[in-house]
């Protein structure tokens, strides 16, 4: 698989261990309003279920430098994406480059302005989202899909990871429309709000497979 697929909103060793090569599992951590809710003892624990070829990402909403620091040093998270601000100082240069801002992109059919991109040196993947509380709702608003797809355009050799509206039939057409780097699913692969559904799960992926194939 080409493009890079996270898999958002973990909860049980089970799905953790379906997070194909090259992916990431996303457990959204201290977010009261998520159905996929995690405390960092939780996440800590699911973080031996990746798999070894897969990364950890913890999801958090603006965090605390403090915050950054026990998720990288006690549980172990190979990146954090960061809903909302992220801290201005107490943190070191790694962690810094190690985060995953966050983007709120006007929702499907709606008109407004593209968010502010953060500088390159500092962040060289971004996550796109539709605008609302992605948390709440497991990403399943639809993004300006449009819009995306210019961001990606005018951000060359950066790693941009599109969310929001994605299932396992969706998502042939986002990959077609937008051309992201990456993939982030969390209620498009659930069978109720926090429950994913390893079928649809592996569902999902199969399109992914079939939409990076050339056209003949």
């Amino acid at each position: 698989m080409k493009t890079f697929v996270k898999l958002c909103g973990l909860k049980d060793p089970a799905t953790v261990r379906l997070v194909p090569e090259g992916g990431a599992a996303g457990f959204v951590i201290d977010v009261p309003t998520s159905p996929s809710n995690l405390s960092i003892a939780q996440a800590a624990d699911l973080l031996a279920e990746v798999p070894t070829e897969a990364e950890a990402w913890a999801v958090v909403v603006s965090p605390s430098a403090e915050l950054v620091h026990r998720l990288f040093d006690e549980v172990g998270v190979d990146r954090i994406q960061v809903y909302g601000s992220i801290p201005s100082e107490g943190l070191e240069f790694l962690e810094i480059h190690h985060l995953v801002p966050s983007l709120p992109i006007p929702g499907s059919g709606t008109d407004g302005p593209a968010p502010a991109i953060p500088p390159a040196e500092d962040y060289a993947r971004l996550h796109l989202h539709s605008q609302g509380d992605p948390l709440a709702d497991g990403l399943s608003a639809r993004p300006d899909w449009a819009m995306c797809a210019r961001l990606v355009d005018e951000q060359p050799g950066r790693k941009l990871v599109l969310s929001g509206g994605l299932t396992p039939e969706s998502v042939g057409e986002a990959i077609a429309t937008v051309h992201p780097w990456g993939l982030d699913v969390s209620a498009g692969v659930e069978s109720a709000p926090g429950t994913k559904d390893p079928a649809r799960i592996q569902a999902f992926l199969s399109a992914v497979l079939t939409a990076e194939k050339p056209a003949p």
